[in-house]
């Protein structure tokens, strides 16, 4: 089963949807094809389609999936991989007005360039892709946000950066509440 995500940007990404039922047509994917769609408005009778489901179940489709196609989103991509699957990625174009600029060619290119997912850059070559998916080992991806996490705390608790309100905020506080008590009672 291929899994398809297009994650929750809100503009269509009909073209990649096009050029999966195109290849269906032609009888180049034979696998059930199941659509995260986002806002993408798209009917096909080749596809199973739906616009979002609950994170849960979406983590059930990536475990079930033999392949991933995704857009350019880190999001999509992260969540891709944290099943050892294969991931191809398609970036959303401004000149289709799939997105305001094309930042996703960058993020796919670093990834790809990674080892991480195979980059879709000629739709019409979406076979091509899939057939190179089969014998794709991508690398493992670890996450860093434990460290991240534990970095940001380490930093918010040591003294030298906590901010001069959060160190005096109680006396800055009680010097209100006097000022606003003075005000009244005079």
């Amino acid at each position: 089963m291929i899994l398809v995500t297009l994650g929750t940007q809100d503009e269509s990404f009909e073209r990649l949807l096009k050029a999966i039922d195109k290849k269906i047509n032609e009888g180049k994917i034979k696998d059930k094809v199941i659509v995260q769609a986002g806002y993408t408005k798209y009917k096909s009778d080749n596809m199973e389609i739906f616009d979002y489901t609950s994170p849960d179940k979406l983590d059930e489709l990536m475990k079930e999936a033999d392949l991933l196609i995704t857009h350019g989103g880190v999001g999509s991509i992260l969540g891709a991989l944290k099943y050892d699957k294969p991931v191809i990625a398609a970036a959303r174009l401004a000149k289709y007005n799939e997105h305001n600029n094309n930042h996703q060619l960058e993020i796919i290119s670093k990834f790809s360039e990674l080892g991480y997912l195979l980059p879709l850059e000629d739709f019409d070559k979406l076979d091509e892709v899939i057939k190179e998916s089969k014998n794709f080992k991508p690398k493992k991806f670890v996450s860093n946000t434990d460290n991240m996490i534990k970095l940001v705390e380490g930093f918010i608790n040591e003294d030298n950066h906590v901010s001069w309100f959060n160190k005096w905020k109680y006396f800055i506080l009680l010097f209100i509440i006097i000022i606003i008590l003075l005000i009244i009672i005079l």
